[in-house]
């Protein structure tokens, strides 16, 4: 149910086909907007498609239903299928039922990319095999014929996958919390119960497992009475190495992955090593490109406040911020602040665009700044403004899910307009 986009929804019915099992696709989009994904499937024996809506039929006689992280608690679908006496799961519960290797969990409201990222860096650096995926990198239950024990799988969970796991699921040998602030309430409904998902991580967990809480976050140091696993110290922000990313965040989330590293047996000198050659992930404060003298960054991932706070504490060059997106109903008083402080101007786009800038034009009248409906509109006004030793940062704070399919289609589109000034430019 749900096919998406990154690839979990191809990989479980790739795998379940690959079982013996009759696959059914159902998806509410329509097989163009589903094209690129249906490519992948084109050898994959697949009993039946029905795209552009559900069908109830489908839901009544079932065995099991492997439900895509985007559908929403209380779907009316998913609530007919377990009346009929199906088995609800999702892509990540059936891919820890059965992973050989040992299983790094990572989560939190921002971070756990790069976090995840930097443990699988860490852990390449000593000599382990070791296997990304997740919400990051994709699924791995099609490799998992590859995967072997005394191998690592580090997986980034989010609070959608793990909101659905059954009691009953297998959890993390190492469970890491990067981070904890509001996010996706439109989707869970409530703050309590995006916390909840969470904390799942930390649920299931034994004493022979470890949890690596981030100690500077005090939302998530107060989670520490949940874990039932030994708890891992992370180290100092000082005794970590220089890193090549900037922003004190990013030293938060090294610490997260130099504590989960040494659980899992990693040598100090490795893990410094590891994170101080670490040149981090794409569309994640990347440098895009440098026009006459003003330099691009795209941020798409960043779709929370906070990630674009930190984004905004970590640049060095006065600062034009492209900002807006999908309205999650989060709370944009700190954001809106730190921009009228720290920026030298903002264009705000999208469905949050006037309200952004009235928050942010209230705390200081001066800044330059302006609300547009697109990304197009909101890059062209920021580079006309700009001059020679700027930075233009696409740092939405915001889901992308109203005008692009996805942070990564977000960043795509930025990409393309980055091109087209630098054309221009060099014409």
């Amino acid at each position: 149910m749900g096919l998406g986009h990154f690839g979990g929804g191809l990989a479980v019915a790739r795998w379940l086909a690959s079982q013996g099992a009759e696959v059914t696709v159902t998806d509410r989009a329509g097989a163009e907007t589903l094209a690129p994904a249906l490519a992948h499937l084109r050898d994959v024996p697949i009993a039946r498609y029905h795209l552009g809506g559900h069908r109830e039929a489908d839901f009544r006689s079932l065995d099991l239903l492997v439900v895509n992280p985007a559908v929403k608690p209380g779907n009316p679908f998913v609530r007919l299928a377990r009346k009929s006496g199906a088995r609800i799961t999702t892509e990540l519960e059936l891919l820890l039922e059965r992973c050989p290797a040992t299983v790094v969990g990572v989560t939190g409201s921002n971070g756990k990319s790069t976090t995840a990222a930097m443990i699988d860096a860490i852990l390449r650096a000593q000599g382990r095999t070791s296997w990304l995926g997740g919400n990051l990198g994709g699924s791995l239950l099609d490799r998992l014929d590859a995967i072997r024990p005394g191998h690592c799988a580090v997986l980034e969970m989010s609070s959608f996958q793990l909101c659905r796991l059954g009691p009953a699921a297998r959890m993390p040998h190492v469970a890491v919390v990067t981070s904890f602030a509001p996010n996706h309430l439109d989707w869970h409904g409530s703050l309590e119960r995006y916390r909840s998902a969470k904390q799942r991580v930390l649920l299931g967990q034994s004493a022979g497992d470890f949890a690596v809480l981030n100690t500077y976050d005090a939302a998530v140091a107060a989670w520490a009475p949940l874990a039932r696993a030994k708890l891992a110290a992370l180290p100092s922000l000082d005794a970590l190495p220089t890193l090549r990313l900037p922003g004190r965040h990013n030293r938060t989330n090294a610490a997260c992955a130099a504590a989960a590293a040494a659980a899992l047996g990693c040598s100090a000198e490795v893990i410094g090593r590891a994170l101080g050659r670490f040149r981090g992930l794409p569309e994640r404060q990347e440098r895009v490109a440098t026009i006459g003298g003003i330099e691009l960054y795209d941020d798409s991932a960043a779709t929370t406040p906070e990630s674009t706070i930190a984004a905004i504490r970590s640049c060095r060059r006065p600062l034009w911020l492209l900002v807006g997106g999908h309205d999650k109903g989060l709370d944009y008083a700190a954001l809106t602040a730190t921009i009228a402080r720290r920026c030298r101007g903002a264009a705000f786009y999208g469905a949050v665009a006037e309200r952004l800038q009235a928050q942010t034009a209230a705390h200081r009248g001066a800044l330059r700044c302006t609300a547009v409906e697109t990304l197009d509109g909101a890059l062209s006004w920021c580079w006309h403004r700009a001059r020679p030793g700027d930075a233009i940062v696409l740092s939405p704070a915001c889901s992308s899910h109203e005008q692009f399919r996805n942070y990564r289609h977000r960043s795509q589109v930025f990409r393309g307009l980055v091109d087209v000034l630098r054309k221009r430019y060099n014409d």
